[in-house]
């Protein structure tokens, strides 16, 4: 099966940081994977609406949902564009996560056994040096990824405050050369032994 990547901007600003890096990683995937790039603030989701106990649950076809929803079942990529916004996804991010709990139970798509065995990414940008505060965003990717039996790639993690600062993280700009040639493993949960 040929790869294609979703590549789903979390930012409320284009071309920033988090996005330029991103765009470095995926100027080294072959040429015949293929690539989708959405913007969550182009494509805003309403706010999320917990109905897992209600049953006339339907399968999204308009809008930002309906577009969101094909565009993450067609993918076997999913890559989470996001800045680290107070030590976590962008709020935008998070949204679409919780989007997948409804999915989970839309007629005639078996969500979870779908995305089983697909890829989940992560890039972000963050202003400190000290990587580590990056560790809830990472969890929140990985425990997802853990969740729906997906593989977890990580995250390629980079620095930058103003515009345009992670081009000058050569660390970054060194891993994200090769960050999507890597083979995940299933994602687990730290309690998984």
């Amino acid at each position: 099966m040929s790869r294609r990547f979703l590549f789903l901007l979390g930012s409320s600003r284009s071309d920033g940081n988090t996005e330029l890096l991103a765009r470095k990683a995926a100027e080294q995937l072959p040429a015949e994977a293929e690539q989708r790039w959405l913007s969550l603030a182009e494509h805003p989701l309403p706010d999320f609406e917990d109905l897992r106990h209600d049953s006339d649950h339907v399968r999204p076809t308009e809008g930002s949902t309906g577009l969101l929803f094909d565009a993450t079942l067609a993918a076997t990529d999913i890559v989470i564009v996001s800045p680290l916004y107070w030590y976590s996804v962008s709020a935008s991010t998070k949204r679409y996560l919780d989007y997948w709990s409804g999915w989970l139970r839309t007629p005639g798509v078996d969500f979870k056994a779908t995305m089983a065995g697909r890829t989940f990414w992560g890039v972000t940008a963050l202003a400190h040096e000290e990587q580590e505060v990056a560790d809830p965003l990472i969890g929140t990717l990985n425990h997802s990824a853990a969740y729906m039996g997906m593989r977890f790639g990580g995250v390629l993690l980079g620095n930058g405050s103003k515009p345009g600062d992670v081009l000058n993280d050569s660390e970054a700009l060194t891993r994200a050369k090769t960050f999507f040639a890597q083979q995940p493993t299933l994602a687990r949960f730290p309690y998984d032994s």
